[in-house]
């Protein structure tokens, strides 16, 4: 078969616009939802939509089930599998109702690609994250250097997530005059910052440790007194490369962008753990760290709401849910314990 059929990609650019503007998507998840019906397509040798019949669904979970992850070599996760059934079956449900597929394809037919009852509790059954500990984070951020502009840079990020939480895709996209160092305020522009879900955050740098504010001031302030920096320039700039004569292709230091996405920020904060021979925590991983320290310091619930707005949740239960569940085994610790009071 042909590896790509000018039908269906026709049919698929339609529903890459129709999920854009009617659903108001970005592009980040039409691709993914663009992926997962390419992987439908490589199931079924590529024949054509309007081809269709219940047992490719069917069949679609049998390829998925034998597929393995690039990086890791291993099956797919459960999640991944729920994820991908669930986009091609949406792409199939919107099928249903297009013209020349009425006689082809029903609702019917989707529903076959619903996933498993047990695969589907499984994907959904929450995972307790792996998060450093205050002291943890606190170790690992002693001992990162704090001499060259790069090195000033990478612990200024470690401190910034500290004192944020913030999405490190939010981070990477950042500028100078998106923070207000005196009265400690990070301003999330969704207009300018890649902020999830493309909603606008302003937030108070949280009461931890001074030494990350210290450390994050002092590199603002070197970016604008030394590197003279302007406020649309990078708050966490990329190396500038260029070609050196008898050198080659060498860094010849900061540049004034950021990093096109949050990849090396997430290598510079898991390298930072790593230099201490702890496990390489993700800049994600302190949203966690974050919760727990201000479960343990807000006294009060109207603190720990502002606590989960600092974070960008519109709602409590998002940030009790997300990083502060009760796991059965502390349920019933809990339960005893106040019978025993």
């Amino acid at each position: 078969m042909a590896k790509y059929i000018e039908e269906n990609e026709r049919i698929k650019h339609d529903y890459a616009t129709y999920l854009h503007h009617a659903k108001g998507q970005d592009e980040k998840s039409i691709d993914k939802t663009m992926a997962a019906i390419r992987q439908f397509e490589d199931s079924t040798k590529t024949k054509p939509f309007k081809k269709f019949h219940r047992q490719q669904a069917a069949d679609f979970k049998t390829y998925l089930a034998k597929q393995k992850n690039v990086k890791t070599g291993r099956p797919l996760a459960f999640s991944t599998v729920d994820a991908t059934l669930r986009l091609v079956k949406g792409f199939f449900h919107w099928l249903v109702s297009r013209a020349g597929f009425k006689r082809v394809l029903t609702y019917a037919d989707v529903e076959y690609f619903n996933n498993t009852l047990k695969a589907g509790r499984v994907a959904h059954t929450h995972r307790e994250i792996p998060y450093p500990s205050m002291q943890q984070a606190a170790h690992a951020f002693q001992a990162m250097p704090f001499e060259t502009e790069f090195q000033k840079r990478d612990k200024a990020l470690f401190a910034f997530f500290m004192l944020t939480g913030a999405r490190d895709g939010a981070v990477a996209s950042l500028k100078i005059k998106h923070v207000n160092v005196e009265l400690g305020h990070v301003f999330q522009d969704a207009r300018e910052v890649n902020a999830k879900n493309a909603k606008t955050i302003m937030c108070q740098f949280f009461p931890v440790d001074l030494a990350y504010r210290e450390c994050f001031v002092a590199w603002v302030r070197f970016l604008q007194n030394d590197k003279l920096f302007g406020p649309e320039d990078a708050l966490f700039p990329k190396a500038k490369t260029g070609y050196v004569p008898g050198q080659g292709l060498c860094n010849l230091g900061l540049a004034l962008e950021g990093y096109a996405n949050a990849s090396p920020l997430n290598a510079i904060i898991r390298g930072a753990f790593a230099n201490v021979q702890m496990r390489e925590y993700t800049p994600h991983a302190f949203r966690k760290t974050l919760t727990k320290h201000g479960d343990q310091v807000c006294t009060s619930m109207e603190q720990l709401k502002a606590w989960s707005m600092n974070l960008g949740h519109e709602s409590l239960t998002t940030t009790i849910n997300s990083y502060l569940p009760v796991t059965q085994e502390r349920q019933l610790e809990l339960i005893q314990g106040m019978l025993a009071g």
